[in-house]
């Protein structure tokens, strides 16, 4: 009987061995490459106010269908919104780029312009209909650390895509700045530290740095961290806290607050109008890059 239990057993595993070699799982993919495809995130940074009305619910390159309305893309957001931002890959050069508001059955065309795609991953950041993107390099690998300890830091690049008032950007050179709590007991906040080196109309930072202070040892672990922006001068000079129209129509200083997790790597794009329609306020908008 134990012999009959043993042939039966190696009748088996042969089975499952030799069914393990015929059903390879493959996948449907084609290789690309960063130095001959250009591939690209799209942000739709437009101030402009945030009702269905003003979803861009088709996209197309070149034309060919990018994404319809099965993916909307609401303003002040990217592809997937909420979720990890997506790749788009055609070849280098010269693209048009199609973006279309309005119902399914009504779609008006808002954005039609042959931009230049770098070869590489980059962010393709529309912020105004009438004028080409902003072009950034997306700067992938991301940063990580390795260590044998918990893990304290996320990873944060900021974008001055400011408006003054409709149609007029932003002169102004920013300086962002966190601050993250050193003592969770007590509630002890570092000193404010700069996030990257300032940034003018159309640029942002690198991939910074930034300490997260998590509550719980044993776990992922998120923190808040606290931020404000600084007014450069044209000396490289200090000239205090940046003021903004609040939803009150009043000039107060910039400050904010996100939730910081070990590990991640978010953009921190800051658009809307400094000093018009409070509805359409500056404030940064945050995408998850990983």
């Amino acid at each position: 009987m134990k012999n009959i239990t043993k042939i039966g057993l190696f009748l088996v595993g042969t089975f499952l061995i030799a069914a393990c070699e015929q059903h390879v799982v493959e996948y449907q993919t084609t290789q690309i490459s960063d130095e001959t495809t250009a591939q690209f995130q799209l942000h739709y940074m437009v101030p402009i106010s945030g009702g269905s009305a003003n979803y861009i619910n088709m996209v197309e390159l070149n034309g060919q269908l990018l994404t319809n309305e099965t993916s909307v893309l609401p303003p002040n957001s990217y592809i997937p919104r909420g979720a990890v931002g997506k790749f788009f890959a055609t070849e280098p050069g010269t693209a048009n780029l199609k973006l279309y508001k309005g119902t399914v059955d009504n779609l008006s065309l808002v954005y039609d312009r042959d931009i230049e795609l770098p070869s590489g991953k980059n962010n393709v950041i529309i912020h105004s209909f009438d004028e080409a993107p902003i072009i950034i390099d997306n700067e992938a690998p991301y940063p990580k650390i390795t260590t044998e300890n918990t893990g304290e830091t996320s990873w944060i690049k900021f974008y001055n895509i400011l408006y003054e008032t409709p149609g007029v950007p932003t002169t102004l050179k920013l300086q962002y700045q966190f601050q993250y709590t050193t003592d969770n007991e007590t509630g002890d906040k570092s000193e404010w530290a700069n996030l990257g080196n300032p940034v003018s109309f159309g640029e942002a930072t690198g991939w910074e740095p930034v300490i997260v202070n998590k509550r719980v040892e044993v776990s992922s672990g998120n923190a808040r961290v606290d931020y404000r922006i600084r007014l450069i001068g044209q000396d490289g000079s200090d000239q205090g806290n940046l003021e903004v129209k609040n939803s009150r129509g009043n000039l107060v200083e910039y400050g904010d607050w996100w939730t910081a997790y070990v590990g991640s790597v978010r953009h921190h794009m800051f658009n809307g109008y400094r000093v018009d329609s409070p509805s359409l306020r500056a404030r940064v908008r945050q995408s998850i890059a990983l």
